[in-house]
């Protein structure tokens, strides 16, 4: 895939998704965002506050990275070709274009969400996050999507490229926000 197409639909798909938080979810109250609908379903911002711990994590290994690499000129290359374990995550992640969430799975303890959290907080978090992943997608347009590799947050030991670890992230967010439109019954957004 082209590498450039690649960092401008993350990004665009990135901004779809601070769109809908905004849209969706600030107009609700403390006591809608933290209800969810059934017993053991997540609400709202515990899907988010979920992501916000993947943020936590994977943006400043990007930063570092990409950092890393502007220093070392690891110049950009045209196309972007993923790893297969890199691919594979992102597409066990990725909603289905119907905007089903396939391929079920349990958190891994470190992204559970705490019980007592601030919706408002949370809230903030995630779009400032968001706002942050913009800002290294654009960076990343200056350097290689494959040489810089990132571990993976529950399992450091593996490795996938930089380009495969952006695509994981976004894909991520996406289903996690269908997640959360569900929690609180609206209308599911195409991610």
């Amino acid at each position: 895939m082209n590498s450039l197409i690649l960092l401008h639909q993350l990004a665009d798909e990135t901004r779809t998704i601070i769109q809908a938080v905004e849209q969706e979810f600030f107009h609700l109250s403390e006591a809608q965002l933290v209800q969810s609908n059934a017993p053991g379903q997540w609400s709202v911002v515990e899907c988010l506050e979920h992501l916000n711990t993947y943020g936590r994590y994977y943006l400043p290994l990007f930063e570092q990275h990409i950092e890393r690499a502007e220093k070392q000129s690891l110049a950009p290359t045209p196309v972007f070709r993923s790893g297969w374990l890199g691919n594979y995550f992102v597409n066990m992640m990725r909603p289905k274009s119907d905007g089903s969430i396939g391929n079920k799975a349990k958190a891994a303890k470190i992204h559970i969400p705490s019980p007592n959290l601030s919706a408002k907080r949370v809230l903030t978090e995630f779009l400032a996050q968001q706002r942050q992943l913009l800002s290294l997608l654009r960076r990343a347009e200056h350097v290689s999507l494959s040489q810089p590799k990132i571990p993976i947050s529950i399992a450091r030991f593996i490795t996938i490229k930089l380009g495969d670890a952006l695509r994981f992230l976004v894909a991520h967010e996406q289903r996690h926000l269908l997640q959360a439109q569900k929690a609180v019954g609206q209308t599911l957004v195409k991610a």
